[in-house]
């Protein structure tokens, strides 16, 4: 048992350098992207590019970017089971939406027409 504790902690340990690292890297790019305000700027976008992706590639290998790639992997093998609805589907649904909306704007304008003109022209000139 003690062994694993210790497994875990050296793991852990390496996963905070490595974390580390891959900040380091991630701001190392953000530094040289204002530094280098002179060059063009295609160039700069790629010095920013390089450190993102040193660092994404630095922190892929920390229990935390395991973590997030197993979490991409599971999401893409749900994505896999969506039954996505077909084109005549969307568009009716689409259809119904704009109809009930149209329908709910014009009973929500009666409604404020009528309470305006029930609080403004009448109840408003009763005193006097």
């Amino acid at each position: 048992m003690n062994t694993k504790v210790e497994k875990a902690s050296t793991a852990n340990a390496l996963d905070m350098v490595k974390l580390t690292l891959a900040g380091a890297l991630l701001v190392a790019g953000m530094v040289a992207y204002y530094y280098f305000a002179d060059w063009n700027g295609w160039a700069r976008i790629g010095v920013l590019l390089v450190g993102v992706i040193a660092a994404m590639a630095v922190g892929a290998f920390t229990a935390v970017g395991r973590s997030v790639r197993e979490y991409l992997a599971e999401s893409q093998f749900e994505l896999r089971k969506v039954v996505w609805p077909t084109r005549d589907e969307t568009l009716r649904t689409t259809l119904v939406i704009v109809v009930v909306v149209i329908i709910l704007s014009l009973l929500l304008g009666l409604i404020d027409v009528t309470l305006k003109w029930v609080v403004l022209d009448h109840l408003l000139k009763i005193g006097r």
